[in-house]
């Protein structure tokens, strides 16, 4: 039996009672979480860490791909920006580059900026 703290038991309800909208939210805002951190790393040369925070990252972005529902057409163009920042992100990891991350960070911003005004219009109607 493994023993949890208070935080990892609030995480856990989190996501457990957390709607498809909101897990969704979540991947976004821990992508850009754990993305600041890695510039973070970069930036003190700390690069095992960097690489394990951005590969963190790249396993997010895999993860909202899988999540894509491909009825709908959209789908295949965020599918292909989904790609594109998993390989600029594959790019950063090799290079150590703050500026490739920091363009993957931008994008994965918008993608939630949209993302929580969908939900928010969503809830209105």
């Amino acid at each position: 039996m493994s023993v949890t703290s208070p935080y990892e038991r609030a995480v856990d309800h989190m996501v457990f009672s957390a709607s498809k909208e909101e897990l969704t939210l979540m991947l976004y805002e821990g992508a850009i979480k754990f993305g600041n951190q890695a510039n973070i790393a970069i930036t003190k040369k700390d690069f095992p860490k960097a690489n394990s925070l951005i590969l963190r990252v790249q396993d997010i972005v895999r993860e909202l791909q899988v999540t894509l529902d491909p009825k709908y057409e959209i789908s295949v163009n965020i599918n292909a920006l989904y790609d594109y920042m998993y390989r600029r992100l594959v790019d950063a990891n090799f290079g150590k580059s703050t500026e490739i991350l920091d363009e993957v960070l931008g994008l994965l911003r918008e993608f939630r900026d949209t993302w929580k005004e969908a939900m928010k219009l969503a809830k209105q109607n």
